[in-house]
């Protein structure tokens, strides 16, 4: 993929297929060009053959295709850099999930771009509006945040896949990142 907020879309998608009601979506850059890339879920995580396997980009649990490719196109992307990949997952009864983190340095030549990560959060959020979103792109010069949990007590009743809801929360992002 050629830029990061696709690699996070597809990755954040997996965490909506396992059922999870809260995904953090984090990016931290820090003084030095390191950033780090978090997905974590509270979904019902993955066994420990699924998660020695996950990284082998001819293995995957959907039944639409034979392969997976996010986090093996991720994990490239990293290691271009100078970066890795880790994952974390539990199926415990109470704390279960998976934890995905990527570093990259962005000062390197081969990092691909963020890309356009206020689309890829509008996109999940209105195809799953039933599920909480915490957003967080910080570096040393900036902070963007989004909660969709303050959205919805704002809100109401009023679902977040709604067109004017998305709207808002696309101008919202644009509106902290234009304050640089």
């Amino acid at each position: 993929m050629k830029e990061l907020s696709l690699n996070i879309l597809d990755i954040t998608k997996n965490s909506t297929a396992a059922g999870a009601s809260e995904i953090l979506i984090s990016l931290v850059t820090d003084e030095k060009g390191i950033l780090t890339v978090t997905i974590s879920d509270d979904g019902c995580g993955m066994d420990e053959e699924t998660l020695k396997r996950v990284s082998d980009p001819f293995y995957t649990t959907r039944t639409t295709r034979k392969v997976g490719m996010g986090i093996p196109l991720l994990r490239l992307a990293a290691e271009q850099t100078g970066g890795e990949v880790r994952i974390e997952s539990s199926k415990d009864e109470i704390a279960h999930g998976t934890k995905v983190t990527a570093t990259f340095d962005t000062t390197h030549i081969d990092f691909c771009p963020v890309g356009d990560i206020i689309s890829s959060i509008c996109v999940l959020i209105s195809g799953n509006p039933d599920t909480d979103f915490v957003f967080l792109d910080e570096t040393p010069e900036r902070r963007v945040t989004l909660d969709t949990k303050e959205l919805r007590a704002v809100l109401g009743e009023v679902s977040l896949a709604e067109y004017e809801v998305i709207m808002w929360i696309k101008e919202y992002l644009k509106g902290q990142y234009n304050q640089e």
